[in-house]
């Protein structure tokens, strides 16, 4: 004869953990955010769980199984909570599909959500293969940037370059980051000029705190940095590279209309755009201004180092006002 079995009308909270699959830990939390309100407790002060109790407890589980926030699925319960609330007064109107109505919502909330989550994953995915293709540091570059950089030979260009590219396309979008691409190339391709480039990088990096702003030195340094950049625009001009820019321009305009034609409004008037050219650079997936970006990225120039550029863009202006 088997013996009878009366289940208990209350469990303890790890009962209740168990068989829900759970942890006791867990249920208190439910407690602590409002997702489960706090039960009965028995003359030793602890909790007791009934019937409800258990299933709000199992609707919880599977609904947090499901990848439901725990936020979600208490808004869901209180929508309900208020669905029967508001048919009190006519019991005969309360129905599954009006108690269910809070927990639809969340799941059609969550099915858009995990949409998104599913588009992001395969965007992320993208961008990984990307990067395993071009390699890491030139994948992490736009489209435009490195279709610029095909053909060049392998090595050719150094970490410094991505990395200039990189900061560049962060203030001045894809199509400054293409412009300036031009540059790398032109140094990749003129051995010469990528020495004086060292030469002169490594004579501006001299100019450190320890030499005044009136030192002999810079003004040399600032003459050795026009002289270069002379020749380096020069390059590019025979490489037939600045009808490059020219193509990545219209390029740009054709596939960014609407961005062209608001920085052209918005931009008459007042200052130019910052890539100095009047045309649309590429930055409407920016947060900041150009300006502001530039305010931010820190630059760890002396003094010197700083009249040294400015007494170099002086010596460009003067030749362009004189020419």
């Amino acid at each position: 004869m088997f013996p009878s079995f009366v289940p208990p009308r209350q469990v303890k909270i790890g009962d209740a953990a168990a068989f829900v699959g759970t942890t006791p830990r867990a249920i208190r939390h439910y407690h602590e955010i409002g997702l489960l309100p706090e039960p009965v407790r028995g003359g030793d002060g602890r909790r007791r769980y009934g019937y409800e109790d258990m299933i709000r407890l199992l609707w919880i589980r599977r609904m947090a199984d499901a990848g439901i926030a725990l936020d979600a699925i208490r808004d869901a319960f209180a929508d309900t909570a208020q669905a029967d609330s508001d048919t009190d007064t006519d019991t005969d109107a309360v129905t599954d599909t009006d108690t269910d109505d809070g927990i639809a919502d969340t799941l059609e909330r969550l099915a858009e959500s995990l949409l998104a989550r599913e588009a992001e994953l395969r965007r992320q995915r993208t961008a990984v293969q990307r990067m395993r293709t071009e390699g890491s540091r030139a994948g992490l570059l736009s489209d435009l940037v490195t279709s610029r950089l095909k053909g060049l030979p392998e090595g050719s260009l150094r970490q410094a370059d991505l990395d200039s590219l990189l900061v560049t396309e962060r203030i001045f979008g894809p199509l400054g980051a293409a412009v300036q691409a031009g540059r790398f190339i032109a140094l990749a391709t003129h051995p010469d000029l990528r020495r004086e480039s060292d030469r002169v990088d490594a004579a501006e990096e001299a100019l450190d705190d320890t030499v005044a702003v009136d030192d002999p030195r810079v003004a040399q340094v600032a003459a050795e940095r026009h002289a270069f950049e002379k020749a380096l625009h020069t390059a590019i001009e025979d490489s037939g590279l600045a009808e490059g820019d020219d193509a990545l321009f219209d390029l740009w305009d054709t596939s960014h209309p609407a961005s062209a034609d608001e920085d052209e409004d918005e931009s008459e008037g007042e200052d130019e755009d910052e890539d100095g050219t009047g045309r649309s650079s590429g930055r409407e997936h920016e947060t900041m201004s150009a300006f502001e970006a530039i305010g931010k990225m820190p630059y760890d120039f002396s003094p010197a180092r700083l009249r040294c550029m400015e007494l170099a863009e002086e010596l460009a202006a003067h030749e362009s006002t004189a020419s």
